[in-house]
């Protein structure tokens, strides 16, 4: 019994549901989703797919910085207007970023392209070619 009810809360009493439901509903530290990536490998490149649903072509900035791949997504347009007949209990949509790096160093770098449709950035990364070590014998003087 005491691995399946929480420490400090009993389970048959009915307020904890309640005060459970209350907690859930107006807490203000609410998970945000962070920029879901899904990363295929195609033989010669990678295709990564990112989610950012109401984000605008514009708000969203693809950057290289040493071997990596950073992307971050602003929304720019966020006010906190509203007139006198707005009562809002709790206000979700607001103004949000997001900001993700990924390690790019198997990845030519001049030869990566983007798309954004749908709420969906499309990236994909070609990889590097991978040539052979020379080997050469050096003759003795």
């Amino acid at each position: 019994m005491y691995g399946i009810a929480p420490f400090g809360r009993n389970p048959f009493n009915l307020f904890n549901v309640f005060n459970e439901l209350d907690r859930d509903f107006f807490n203000d530290s609410m998970q945000v989703n962070s920029c879901r990536t899904d990363i295929r490998d195609n033989g010669d490149k990678y295709v990564m797919e990112s989610e950012l649903p109401g984000f605008e072509k514009d708000d969203i900035n693809i950057d290289i910085k040493d071997s990596y791949l950073v992307i971050s997504a602003e929304k720019k347009n966020c006010s906190d207007e509203k007139n006198d007949s707005d009562k809002y209990i709790r206000r979700e949509r607001s103004c949000s970023s997001y900001k993700r790096s990924f390690d790019i160093s198997d990845v030519n770098t001049e030869k990566i392209n983007a798309e954004y449709k749908n709420g969906i950035l499309t990236i994909e990364l070609p990889k590097k070619k991978h040539e052979e070590p020379v080997t050469k014998r050096l003759e003795i003087r």
